[in-house]
C-alpha cells in the first residue's frame, strides 16, 4: 500500500487553531492513530519520512506544528504559561476535537517531554509513546542555570548565511539525510525577499520554551504514564537517565542506536516508523 501525500489541514486546540500535515489512514485501519510532537524550532514536515510509511501501513497520522513553529508561527502564547503545559493540553484538545480516544504519541527532543506530559496527564487518551531522545534527563541536570542552558542552546545566529548556504551545511553534516528530511529542516527558516533568514520561532519564545526545559522534571512524571513506552537513544551506550527512566515507567523499552544523531527520525526514519508501529 502507498500513502498519498499529507493534507495540509487547521486543527482546534484551545481556543486557537494550529497548522499540522494530517494522514488519513484506511477506514479498515484499527490500529491507533498516531500523533507525533516535533522538536523545538522545527516544525510538523520533518516528520514526514516517518509518517509515509506509517500511513502507507494504514495509519491515520497527525504531525501538528506547535504554537510559534511552522505554520503555527502567528499563533500567541497564553501570558505566563509554560509552553510545555499549553502543548500538552493543545494536543489533547485536537485529539478530542478529531474524536480521537486513544493515540499513539512520538516526541522528539523538546517534543518528547510534552509528549511525555501529555501521557503523564491524561493516560486514558495515550495508548502508546515513542520518546525520541528526549523525555528523560533534566535540563537542570546538564546546565547550572537557565542563563547556562540559554547560552549553550540558542540558535546559530544567521546573519550573512543564504538559504543555499544553509542547505549544503546541513548536506556536509548530515551526509545520510533524505532530500525531504533536509527540506523539512529548511522549513525551520523563513526566507525574506532579499535573501536573509530567519527563524519561524522567534528569539523571544525560543527562551521561553528553554526555560520551561530548565524547569521541567521528567522523572516526576514516568511513574505517572500507564501505556507501554520506547525510548529511543541516540547514544550508544544511553545516558544512565535513559536506564533511569526505562525502570521508572511501568512497562518500558529502551533502544540504542550506535551512530546515531539526534535527531533519529530524520536519519533513521524507517527503523523509527518501525518501532511506532508496534505501539497502540
Amino acid at each position: 500500500m502507498i500513502a498519498r501525500a499529507p493534507e495540509q489541514v487547521s486543527v482546534p486546540a484551545g481556543g486557537v487553531s494550529l497548522a499540522a500535515r494530517y494522514w488519513p489512514g484506511t477506514p479498515a485501519g484499527t490500529a491507533a492513530p498516531v500523533l507525533l510532537v516535533h522538536g523545538l524550532a522545527a516544525n510538523a514536515r520533518v516528520w514526514e519520512p516517518v509518517a509515509a510509511p506509517l500511513a502507507a501501513a494504514g495509519r491515520a497520522v497527525l504531525a501538528v506544528d506547535l504554537r510559534g513553529h511552522g505554520g503555527s508561527a502567528g499563533v500567541p502564547d497564553p501570558p505566563d504559561s509554560d509552553p510545555i503545559l499549553v502543548a500538552a493540553r493543545d494536543l489533547a484538545w485536537t485529539c478530542t476535537s478529531l474524536g480521537w480516544s486513544r493515540v499513539v504519541v512520538a516526541g522528539h527532543s523538546w517534543g518528547a517531554n510534552i509528549a511525555l506530559q501529555l501521557a503523564a496527564d491524561l493516560p486514558h487518551l495515550v495508548a502508546g509513546l515513542a520518546l525520541i531522545d528526549g523525555g528523560w534527563r533534566p535540563y537542570a541536570e546538564r546546565f547550572t542555570d537557565p542563563h547556562t542552558a540559554w547560552r549553550r542552546m540558542a540558535p546559530p545566529d544567521l546573519t550573512g548565511w543564504t538559504l543555499p548556504d544553509v542547505r549544503e551545511t546541513l548536506a556536509g553534516a548530515h551526509p545520510d539525510w533524505s532530500d525531504t528530511a533536509l527540506e523539512a529542516t529548511l522549513a525551520n527558516l523563513e526566507q525574506h525577499p532579499d535573501g536573509t533568514l530567519r527563524p519561524r520561532l522567534t528569539i523571544r519564545r525560543h527562551h521561553d520554551r528553554i526555560t520551561s526545559l530548565f524547569t521541567h522534571q521528567p522523572r516526576q512524571l514516568h511513574h505517572r504514564v500507564r501505556c507501554r513506552t520506547l525510548l529511543l537513544a541516540a547514544d550508544d551506550p544511553p545516558h544512565p537517565s535513559a536506564g533511569d527512566a526505562a525502570s521508572a515507567l511501568p512497562d518500558a523499552e529502551l533502544i540504542a542506536f550506535p551512530d546515531g544523531e539526534h535527531d533519529l527520525h530524520l536519519q533513521y526514519p524507517d527503523r523509527v516508523a518501525a518501532a511506532i508501529a508496534h505501539l497502540g
